[in-house]
């Protein structure tokens, strides 16, 4: 895959290099892994706090366990669970109302 790329993030790419000792081709790969990790993150949490897919699939996206999707959405303060106080109490009754029969 060739690609151009705008020459601050060649300097960016430059300092990798430096600092971790690696050769430029193992760099591009190492970043192009944590961008698209973070990217996954990202997606899965927007989506999620979007309403668009469910906490599972979310996790999923993000290549992540349940677990520590969970931790990773409590730690950004994401807010996905959208019931309103009418909501909870109706669900809540008929809950009640199932168990007792």
């Amino acid at each position: 895959m060739a690609v151009r790329i705008p020459e601050e993030i060649e300097k960016e790419i430059q300092e990798v290099i430096e600092r971790e000792g690696l050769d430029k081709a193992t760099a591009v790969r190492t970043l192009l892994e944590l961008g698209i990790g973070e990217w996954r993150k990202q997606t899965a949490l927007e989506l999620l706090r979007d309403g668009k897919v469910t906490f599972a699939k979310a996790a999923e996206i993000a290549k992540l366990s349940l677990w520590e999707f969970a931790d990773m959405v409590k730690q950004r303060n994401i807010e996905w669970v959208r019931y309103m106080p009418e909501e909870i109490d109706k669900e809540f009754k008929e809950a009640s109302v199932a168990e007792s029969k």
